[in-house]
């Protein structure tokens, strides 16, 4: 019975969480010398990657469930002259997004890259283009279902607030990615949102952000869609998720089971169940 082993083996083989946040393959993945941030597993939960910052530089690993084990986690996007960081899967899974800072190339700071899978591996890099990415920085990517993207910039900060980001989405039409529109005033402040994932079906969004009541350098807030199609206004997750440290980077594993986000420098997960406590 094939799909009963894959369950067992599916998210590293690891021992998944109840309401009580864990660090997520600790040891494997969350290692107590290297910063791991930006994590992604495939729709089938055999395949997982992830950004680790050495030292100031990015570069993303990748990790497969080859029969009943998981490989070694290895390098699969790394430079010398920049880094990798922020991936996500496009809902086909036929493109790994990053973002990275290239002087001379792109559109200037941080733009959205993205590659495709080829026969052999990945693609050479590919930018997502001026309806995207901006002369300023764009993090972090999630889709809808649909293909809707949602990124943050700091393309529209006034001069000397590099630190106000927003979040906006860019709708996919014909394989063209749309104009991007910036969320309203229930997600969207003067100060800094990025680091947002979209639900697939858009009934939530979660996201950054560094506000004056939040507990640390950076928490993580929650909003739902109402019945109107506008979303409620964005609350602090407060603990156990957020912390007197930086929280960022969340995902919601395809499945819609488990919220995984980084927190002081590791990886962390949680029973999505946890939202509960946040609906209006």
């Amino acid at each position: 019975s094939g799909p009963a082993v894959e369950q067992d083996h599916k998210y590293l083989k690891q021992k998944t969480p109840g309401i009580a946040p864990e660090k997520f393959a600790p040891g494997l993945i969350s290692l107590p010398d290297e910063y791991e941030f930006g994590s992604v597993f495939n729709a089938a939960g055999t395949a997982f990657f992830y950004g680790v910052d050495l030292n100031g530089k990015s570069e993303i690993r990748y990790s497969k469930l080859e029969g009943e084990q998981w490989t070694a986690p290895k390098v699969i996007l790394s430079s010398d002259k920049h880094g990798y960081n922020d991936p996500f899967l496009s809902p086909d899974e036929q493109r790994l997004y990053f973002i990275s800072e290239r002087s001379g190339e792109g559109y200037g700071g941080y733009d959205i890259w993205y590659v495709e899978k080829t026969a052999d591996g990945w693609s050479q890099d590919i930018n997502a283009g001026p309806n995207i990415n901006s002369e300023r920085n764009e993090y972090y990517i999630s889709f809808t279902k649909e293909g809707t993207m949602y990124f943050s910039s700091n393309k529209n900060a006034p001069e000397g607030r590099d630190g106000n980001f927003d979040i906006y989405y860019s709708e996919s039409k014909d394989g063209e990615f749309q104009e991007a529109v910036v969320l309203g005033d229930a997600i969207n402040t003067s100060r800094y949102e990025a680091d947002v994932f979209i639900d697939p079906d858009e009934e939530y969004i979660i996201f950054c952000g560094n506000r004056k009541e939040g507990m640390g350098r950076g928490d993580l807030y929650i909003a739902f869609k109402q019945a109107d199609g506008s979303w409620s206004q964005a609350q602090n997750m407060g603990a156990p998720i957020n912390s007197d440290k930086h929280e960022l980077c969340p995902y919601v594993t395809s499945d819609g089971k488990y919220f995984m986000y980084t927190s002081n420098m590791d990886l962390y997960w949680v029973s999505t169940e946890i939202f509960e406590q946040y609906r209006p």
